[in-house]
């Protein structure tokens, strides 16, 4: 036999191999990056973005988030938007790789658009949630690879027979918890959920009783904590004056706060 037949013979010898194992014994085709090998040391790694939040209060669900986007150690952005409108009630924040969340907030807006123009009514909380939940699972592949992963949170405003406001956040591969009171992803979500836990159970009230200026002034509290220890979570940058992004959807729809009023809402009660 031929030793270049008999040496593509003895690759074949494994049941379990594909043609692509192949390829890639044989030098001819790239490994595919892992979780493990997509490391801070190596040449390429994946833009990041955290921390988002969310939370119940009087007027509806705020949602906000910091403005870093990291590479490893490396801050490659300081000024990203994380907190995206979907539709008139919706809103997506992200926590992951950008560019992933990005593409799957288009294809939201998209799709919301096209059922609402096609079939003349809103589509259902339910079908937005779950829309939402089979693009996850659509990108799980890449978050195999650990190039792509996507952990978001979702508000929206039901105004069906039981109007109210509904909190959604996920794993990665698109399972949906509903949550009655905050929600938090990213690296610096463990301080923000202590410090929503707090408030929320002893604080002078509960979330669901603060005031648009006393949630807000809870979100920069959270956010400008999970910073001091999260070297990814931007907080509020006091000399380049840089503060979150915060969006605050209702009945009415969605708000997003101008920058000098949480400018002066973080040097009141904050700084």
């Amino acid at each position: 036999m031929d030793p270049a037949a008999q040496a593509l013979d003895q690759s074949f010898s494994g049941a379990s191999d594909d043609f692509p194992a192949l390829l890639r014994r044989r030098g001819l085709l790239a490994a595919v990056p892992t979780a493990g090998s997509v490391t801070a040391n190596s040449a390429w790694v994946p833009t990041e973005a955290t921390t988002i939040l969310a939370f119940k209060f009087q007027g509806g669900v705020l949602v906000a988030g910091d403005r870093r986007a990291t590479a490893g150690n490396t801050v490659v952005f300081d000024r990203a938007d994380k907190v995206l409108e979907i539709d008139r009630h919706s809103i997506m924040a992200i926590a992951g790789v950008p560019a992933t969340a990005w593409e799957m907030a288009r294809v939201l807006e998209h799709s919301f658009q096209f059922f609402r123009r096609t079939q003349l009514q809103e589509m259902s909380v339910d079908g937005k949630v779950r829309a939402l939940s089979k693009l996850l699972r659509d990108n799980f592949g890449f978050v195999l690879q650990g190039v792509g992963v996507v952990v978001p949170i979702f508000a929206t405003y039901d105004s069906g027979a039981d109007p109210s406001a509904r909190l959604y956040f996920y794993d990665a591969m698109g399972a949906q918890f509903e949550v009655t009171d905050y929600a938090a992803t990213g690296s610096g979500s463990p301080a923000v959920r202590g410090i929503l836990f707090y408030e929320n159970t002893w604080g002078k009230k509960p979330l669901l009783k603060l005031t648009e200026d006393e949630a807000v002034t809870v979100a920069l509290r959270a956010l400008d904590t999970a910073a001091e220890s999260d070297t990814a979570t931007g907080g509020v940058d006091r000399n380049a004056k840089i503060f979150p992004v915060i969006k605050i959807v209702c009945r009415d729809g969605i708000t997003t706060l101008p920058e000098k009023r949480i400018a002066a809402l973080f040097k009141r009660s904050v700084a």
